[in-house]
C-alpha cells in the first residue's frame, strides 16, 4: 500500500510555471513506477507523464513534450511535474498515480492500469 499526497497547483498566467509534487508513504518507492494524469472539466482524465521506478525512463503525452519535465526523487519518496510554458488549455486537476512494477508491465499511459492515486491538485491557467 502507498499513500499519495499532490501539492504545488494554483493559478498562473498563460507562459508561467508550476511545480507539481507528488509525496508518498508506505511501500519502497523505487518499487512503482510513477505517473502524472490530469482531468478538465467536462473531459476524461487523460495521461500526462510517467518516470520509471529507476527515474531514468520517461515518457511524455505529446501535447507538453518540451514543456513539462516528470523526475522523481527515490530518497525523498517524491515525484514532481514541473510545468513551462503553461497553455490556457493545462487547466485541470492533476493527479498523482503509481502501480507497482516496471513501466513496461502495464499500459502505462491508461488510468486503469495505476492502482493507487492522491486526491488531486487544481492548476488554472489564464489567458
Amino acid at each position: 500500500q502507498v499513500q499519495l499526497v499532490e501539492s504545488g497547483g494554483g493559478l498562473v498566467q498563460t507562459g508561467g510555471s508550476l511545480r507539481l509534487s507528488c509525496a508518498t508513504s508506505g511501500r519502497p518507492f523505487s518499487s512503482y513506477t510513477m505517473a502524472w494524469f490530469r482531468q478538465a472539466p467536462g473531459k476524461e482524465r487523460e495521461f500526462v507523464a510517467a518516470v520509471s521506478r529507476s527515474g531514468n525512463t520517461k515518457y511524455y503525452e505529446d501535447s507538453v513534450k518540451g514543456r513539462f519535465t516528470i523526475s522523481r526523487d527515490n530518497v525523498e519518496n517524491t515525484v514532481y511535474l514541473q510545468m513551462n510554458s503553461l497553455k490556457v488549455e493545462d487547466t485541470a486537476v492533476y493527479y498523482c498515480a503509481a502501480f507497482e512494477g516496471p513501466a513496461g508491465s502495464r499500459g502505462y499511459r491508461a488510468s486503469s492500469g495505476y492502482d493507487y492515486w492522491g486526491q488531486g491538485t487544481q492548476v488554472a491557467v489564464s489567458s
